[in-house]
């Protein structure tokens, strides 16, 4: 008798590692068929990561464990696989008699080609790819105008999208009562680090448990670098380990300032559908692309590696380097140290944030260098030119942060400023203006 391949469903995850309030998930397991959980360690994205130390792989693997450890409770198994998405889901059309799979969005350009693919793929072998949102509370064009047309400013956007919520959006999904749905099989073992061409690193990575006394706090105490002032939550909302939803519904009670925060990711991610064309190296405004960068590789090798001999814009690089987390509002003082002192283009910095931040993610990263350029939507005018000691008096007048990264400080080995920030100021104003000048003629 032929061998009769065992009928399933399968929930292939991606940025959304939880089993608790995961939206596809939840639509996967309602339906009643058995349910294979998938994850793919994709070669495509993989093989583009230069460094094999890279924490974020470290993270996906350690999540993964404790995840498989869950599936184990009910007598489930997730299967990882280590390939491209195209190669694992023509191995998996040969192993089971598959009619659906399901997952959660993914609005990176990457990540939409990938799933044209799989959909045309399954189409052809007679299955279904069914996608549902799980990583923002509104998307796409949820949250528009009166005209219908895509918000570019931060503000408005930010009281439509508060005044559109209700209970129905934050609402979490009970997967748990379904549990029984996943496929029974004997535990698989997930590909090593190693063979997937990674190494080890150190596991120094955030909680995922809110600390809510942090975010009650985070109106006053969110902009000071050398205070656990801020929720740490970065990564996960990166990788779904947490909700969106569960995180705004605690924000709503908590804080304001704190929920606007979670909106900004709403605004980048929608920014990033309704205009594509930012994914593609280009600036949101066009005519800051007539910008006549100095791209002195020196200089930029100098910010990369914090001996810019500005104390505050070091300490944060280093931090950047160390930790592959950097505080936002340093955030904010290198991106426009970069882009304005050095007059380096803001995709350099991107480039280099997106190869070292934990948190990295595409829309909201784009989003911030763009701002801090001046060339992004709802960005500050390109003559706020932030003065970096001005903002180490206002946000670590005690020099605790600064100390903490640059220790050397006080010592003649600590490197002179590279530019001196009057005149890398007049020149940035000067640079600026001459090449938006020309749009007005």
């Amino acid at each position: 008798m032929p061998f009769k391949k065992q009928p399933v469903s399968i929930f292939w995850f991606r940025r959304d590692l939880r089993l608790d309030d995961n939206t596809g998930l939840f639509h996967a397991l309602k339906e009643g068929d058995p349910v294979v959980p998938v994850f793919i360690f994709d070669k495509n994205i993989l093989n583009k990561l230069e460094d094999k130390a890279d924490k974020r792989v470290q993270f996906l693997h350690d999540v993964l464990t404790e995840m498989q450890a869950e599936f184990s409770k009910i007598g489930s198994s997730l299967e990882v696989y280590y390939g491209t998405p195209v190669e694992v889901f023509k191995n998996l059309l040969n192993k089971y008699e598959l009619k659906k799979v399901f997952t959660n969005y993914d609005y990176e350009p990457y990540a939409i080609e990938r799933d044209e693919s799989i959909n045309e793929l399954l189409k052809g072998a007679g299955a279904v790819l069914y996608s549902f949102k799980d990583h923002v509370i509104f998307d796409k064009k949820e949250v528009v105008k009166d005209d219908g047309n895509p918000y570019t400013v931060f503000t408005p956007y930010s009281k439509k999208w508060k005044a559109t919520l209700n209970d129905f959006y934050i609402s979490s999904y009970p997967t748990q009562k379904y549990f029984s749905n996943f496929y029974k099989q004997s535990q698989k073992d997930i590909p090593s680090l190693a063979e997937i061409g990674f190494l080890n690193t150190e596991r120094s990575f955030p909680s995922k448990s809110l600390n809510q006394e942090i975010v009650k706090k985070y109106s006053q105490q969110r902009d000071y670098p050398a205070i656990d002032g801020t929720s740490r939550m970065g990564v996960h909302l990166r990788f779904g380990t947490v909700s969106i939803r569960k995180l705004v519904q605690k924000a709503k009670l908590l804080n304001e300032t704190y929920l606007n925060e979670l909106i900004w990711r709403d605004f980048y991610h929608m920014i990033l559908w309704n205009f594509p064309h930012v994914a593609k190296d280009k600036a949101f405004k066009p005519e800051y692309d007539l910008i006549q960068w100095r791209n002195d590789e020196k200089e930029f090798e100098a910010w990369c590696s914090g001996q810019t001999g500005y104390p505050i814009v070091d300490a944060g690089m280093r931090e950047l380097n160390a930790t592959g987390y950097m505080h936002n509002r340093v955030r904010m003082i290198v991106a426009s140290f970069l882009t304005k002192h050095l007059l380096i283009d803001w995709r350099w910095g991107e480039a280099y944030f997106a190869k070292k931040l934990l948190d990295f993610d595409f829309a909201a990263n784009n989003g911030g260098w763009q701002w801090a350029a001046g060339s992004g939507c709802d960005a500050a005018p390109y003559f706020r030119i932030f003065n970096p000691y001005l903002q180490t008096q206002k946000f670590d007048p005690q020099l605790q942060y600064i100390n903490k990264w640059v220790p050397e400080l006080n010592d003649f080995s600590y490197p002179k400023p590279i530019v001196v920030h009057e005149e890398a100021r007049k020149r940035c104003l000067e640079v600026y203006g001459k090449a938006l000048s020309k749009i007005k003629q």
